[in-house]
């Protein structure tokens, strides 16, 4: 699949399917009638070099919650923000200082369901400019960029398993160098490169 602004813009005409964490782990019973809070993602792409790069974060190891993973800019949904885009935006500016007029919204992926009981909106956002990049102290130890071409190919994931909460889960993952993309993030580039697929 050749990576361009139109090929991306078209995959959002399809819907896609919601994910969750729990998606490789069909045994797994979830309460009724649970509450899910609402939370925006960034997915920020850029074109550099003439190639398409993904912008992640490295979470600071010192967070109480999912310390030093791979992540996408991102957090819930705050009484004063519009909609999860507005989430998504507005945290991506506090964690790495993407400015929020340097970003095109693509689209929005289907929500996502993490084991922290979010429903989370992947926001697929075109970086339009250069900018300095501000990791937040205490929250962001790196910013880094992959190629959009890896970890949109459905033959670089794996499924690999760990101990969680006394049970073996299963998730995805799309390894890229020294960087171990995992978890809910792996989860939701899963579900964008199925439904470019389409």
């Amino acid at each position: 699949m050749t990576l361009d602004l139109e090929t991306i813009r078209t995959g959002f005409r399809q819907p896609g399917r919601p994910s969750s964490d729990f998606d490789l782990n069909p045994e797994t019973v979830l309460p009724a009638g649970r509450k899910l809070r609402p939370a925006g993602v960034l997915v920020p792409i850029m074109h550099k070099d003439g190639v398409w790069q993904l912008l992640l974060t490295k979470r600071s190891s010192a967070l109480k919650h999912h310390p030093g993973q791979i992540a996408f800019p991102g957090g819930k949904q705050d009484e004063a923000d519009r909609d999860v885009v507005a989430a998504a935006l507005r945290e991506a500016h506090e964690e790495i200082g993407l400015p929020q007029d340097a970003v095109d919204v693509l689209g929005t992926l289907s929500p996502h369901e993490t084991v922290t009981r979010f429903t989370v909106t992947p926001v697929i956002g075109h970086v339009t400019r250069p900018f300095d990049i501000r990791p937040e102290p205490g929250e962001v130890d790196e910013v880094f960029t992959v190629p959009l071409q890896h970890v949109l190919t459905p033959e670089n994931f794996v499924v690999q398993s760990r101990q969680w909460r006394g049970q073996m889960r299963s998730y995805f993952a799309v390894p890229y160098g020294p960087y171990y993309i995992w978890g809910a993030t792996a989860r939701m580039l899963r579900a964008w490169t199925d439904q470019l697929s389409q």
